[in-house]
């Protein structure tokens, strides 16, 4: 599973000019579902999300996570986060999970996440969808709970 966050002031996403989800203070995360990620793929990625010490409370110095701050959360999904782009011109996305498998993935990360945040909104999975945001920082982070090894099988 992949993830890119953004710290933000405000983010939304609209589907066919419709606003669809919307938040304050808090992160967009973009994320990719893999095509071996597993429950234990998704409890680290949520985690670590709401942990992540990357908010500050004085300035120039990240000392508080999500959780802390009483943050929420944007979540995007993203299967161009397993864009192979190694060879030739095209990306391949062959290590991205099949669109009906990782919906059922996406929907528990959602779950899992709306367990331990106040306010989690997300876009339309597999729909085209225009992100609006307001990054602060800029601060934005990347995350892959294949390169941890105790979320390796």
């Amino acid at each position: 599973m992949r993830a890119v966050l953004q710290r933000v002031r405000r983010a939304s996403v609209e589907v066919d000019g419709q606003v669809v989800g919307t938040i304050g203070n808090g992160l967009l995360v973009f994320l990719g579902i893999g095509s071996q990620d597993t429950e234990q793929d998704i409890q680290w990625m949520v985690d670590k999300i709401i942990n992540l010490r990357i908010f500050e409370r004085e300035k120039g110095r990240m000392n508080e996570s999500l959780l802390d701050m009483g943050g929420e959360v944007l979540v995007v999904s993203q299967f161009t986060l397993y864009g192979d782009c190694s060879k030739g011109r095209r990306p391949s996305f062959s290590g991205a999970m099949p669109s009906h498998e990782a919906k059922k993935v996406f929907d528990t990360f959602l779950e899992r996440m709306r367990q331990r945040v106040d306010r989690v909104e997300s876009g339309i999975f597999q729909a085209y969808m225009d992100v609006n945001l307001i990054n602060e920082g800029p601060v934005t982070m990347i995350l892959d709970s294949k390169e941890v090894k105790s979320v390796r099988p």
